[in-house]
C-alpha cells in the first residue's frame, strides 16, 4: 500500500519555520494541543521537528533564559534531542511503520525534500487494527467451522 493513502496534506498541518521563536512555538503548541510540530523552511523543505521536550531542555540548559525572553530565541538555535525522520511519498508501509513506532507522526516529503504533509501514528494504528480485527474475530468465533 502506498503511504499517500494516509497523508494529511500540508495545508491541514500546523507548521513552524526555523526562524520562528520559542515563544511562537509554545503558543502554537498550546493553542492546538500538540507536543511536536514540523519545521518547514522558506523554500518549503522539511527542516526537522520541534518538540515540547526540545523547548524545555533549552530552558533548563540556559539558566539565564526566562519565559519572557523566549521571543528572542529562534527555533534553529534550539538543539533537537532526536531526529524525526521523514518518508518519501513513494515509501512502502514497512518504512512507515518503522518510523511510526517512535514518532507521533511521520513527515512526508517529495523527491526534492519538499514537505507535503504528515501521516499520524493514530491513523496507521487504526488502519492496521481494521485489517486485523475481522480476521481475529472470525478466527476466534465459536461458529467458525474451518470451512470457507
Amino acid at each position: 500500500m502506498n503511504v499517500a493513502f494516509f497523508l494529511l496534506p500540508k495545508e491541514n498541518v500546523i507548521t513552524l519555520k526555523p526562524n520562528n521563536t520559542m515563544r511562537q512555538a509554545l503558543e502554537r503548541m498550546e493553542r492546538h494541543g500538540y507536543t511536536a510540530v514540523p519545521l518547514v523552511d522558506d523554500g518549503g523543505k522539511y527542516a526537522g521537528t520541534i518538540t515540547e521536550g526540545d523547548l524545555l531542555w533549552k530552558m533548563k540548559n540556559s539558566p539565564d533564559l526566562r519565559f519572557g525572553d523566549t521571543h528572542r530565541i529562534f527555533l534553529h538555535e534550539v538543539p533537537k534531542r532526536r531526529n524525526v525522520d521523514p518518508v518519501r511519498i513513494d515509501a512502502v508501509m514497512d518504512d512507515l511503520i518503522k518510523l511510526a513506532k517512535t514518532q507521533n507522526f511521520v513527515p512526508v516529503i517529495d523527491d526534492m525534500d519538499v514537505f507535503i504533509g504528515i501521516i499520524r501514528r493514530s491513523d496507521i494504528i487504526e488502519y492496521c487494527y481494521g485489517k486485523m480485527t475481522p480476521k481475529a474475530v472470525f478466527a476466534n468465533s465459536d461458529k467458525f467451522d474451518g470451512i470457507g
